[in-house]
Parts: C-alpha cells; sequence; structure tokens
C-alpha cells in the first residue's frame, strides 16, 4: 500500500454569527506531510485547531485556501476543491475517521452499522458479516450486544463500535480524533494494537492523542501545534 496525506497552505477562518459576525481564525497556511507507514500525532491544547485540520481532511469543513491532497491506489485527490460525490467516494474506500463520538441511526443494530462500512468498502453482504464479528470480538463488544442499537450503551461501548467501523476496512489513510479517550486499560490496549496494525500494513495516519501513553504507543514523530496553527 502506498498513500499518503498532504496538506499545502491550508487556511481557515470561522465566521461566528451567533457573535455578531466575529471571525476566527484557526489555520494559517498549514502545510505538513504523513507519508505511508507513518502515525502522526498533534499536539497542543485544546482548542487551537486540531480537529478542525482532521475535519477539513475528511472534508467535513471547507477550507478557506490551500490544498488536501490524499494520495491512495494510484492516484491522488484535493479533498478542498473536491465534488461532494468524489469525497463520499473517498470515504467508503481510502479515508477512515474515527471521531469522539458515535453518531448512529437509531433501532440500527451494532453489526449491521459495522458491517454497513464493509459494504461500503466493497466486501460482499457475506464478507462484510464475517469481518464485523471479527474486529467487534477483536474490541471485545460482547456478542449479546451485536443485534442492539448502539445508541444506548455506555460511552466505552460506543467508542468500540465507532473504531469497529472503521478498522473493518483496510483504509489507506486514517484520521483518528482521540479514538482511546472513553477507553479503560484493557480496551485502549485493544485499540493501539490495531492502530499499530493499520500503521505498519501502510496506512498513513494523522491523529490527535491527548493520553500521553497512547501517544507514545502509536505515534512515529509528534507534531507541535502551538508553532503550526494560527490559534496559538
Amino acid at each position: 500500500m502506498t498513500a499518503s496525506l498532504r496538506f499545502v497552505d491550508v487556511s481557515k477562518t470561522f465566521t461566528l454569527h451567533n457573535q455578531g459576525g466575529a471571525s476566527l481564525a484557526v489555520l494559517d497556511r498549514v502545510s505538513l506531510d504523513v507519508e505511508a507507514g507513518e502515525c502522526v500525532a498533534l499536539v497542543g491544547p485544546s482548542g487551537i485547531g486540531k480537529s478542525t485540520l482532521l475535519r477539513i481532511a475528511y472534508g467535513n469543513y471547507a477550507a478557506d485556501s490551500g490544498r488536501v491532497l490524499i494520495a491512495a491506489h494510484g492516484r491522488a485527490t484535493d479533498i478542498a476543491s473536491a465534488a461532494p460525490r468524489a469525497i463520499q467516494t473517498l470515504r467508503h474506500s481510502t479515508i477512515g475517521h474515527v471521531s469522539q463520538f458515535l453518531r448512529a441511526i437509531p433501532r440500527v443494530p451494532t453489526i449491521d452499522i459495522v458491517a454497513e462500512s464493509a459494504i461500503l468498502g466493497g466486501a460482499t453482504p457475506a464478507a462484510a458479516r464475517d469481518a464485523a464479528e471479527t474486529i467487534l470480538t477483536r474490541l471485545a463488544v460482547p456478542r449479546a450486544l451485536w443485534p442492539l442499537s448502539p445508541t444506548t450503551f455506555s460511552g466505552g461501548e460506543q467508542q468500540r463500535v465507532n473504531i469497529a467501523r472503521v478498522f473493518v476496512v483496510a483504509f489507506p489513510v486514517l484520521l483518528l480524533d482521540e479514538p482511546t479517550a472513553s477507553l479503560d486499560v484493557e480496551n485502549r490496549a485493544r485499540a493501539i494494537a490495531l492502530i499499530d496494525a493499520a500503521r505498519r500494513r501502510g496506512a498513513a495516519i494523522l491523529g490527535i492523542f491527548h493520553d500521553p501513553a497512547t501517544r507514545a504507543a502509536v505515534a512515529t514523530r509528534e507534531l507541535d501545534c502551538t508553532r503550526l496553527l494560527a490559534a496559538a
């Protein structure tokens, strides 16, 4: 697998319409590269813009200027200028994003939520269900919970489902926003093992890990965002 993630002169300013239209500059001409087999940890205080950078790479936020280049499967795409349909396609096959919170449709069973990610990634329904069972087992999500909606689960259980729905696919690029924040020690170790395995197979990983032990376990290098982002 050859994959990379590049930010080239990316800027982002938010307009606060409920505060008289005030502007808040968050990113100012940010440039950084994440290569295949790297896990780059963004470090710095909360509110500095780390999550904003990940959301721009995933296409949730539009950059005001600059380019965000995703290279995988023999082609490169600029997320900053890509059409919505192209971004959606990349989310199915190329970019995995673990957020801090699970967002799921109520009443949809956990096993179906995880299997759907694999189906969107190109797996057959049977193979997707097998993959979903494997990853849920690896993350110690009890089998009794698989037919249930995760909307009623504990925070740690929901986050393991959140991780499972991404790691069920071998995404070339991974964006991880505090993936282990709500996990206990044993489940944090399981998640770390998945992240490390993804890096070893060649994924380009950009993440936020406030827990120093987790960061030390997964990161190949750290990037001090107080020197990079405009909010510093």
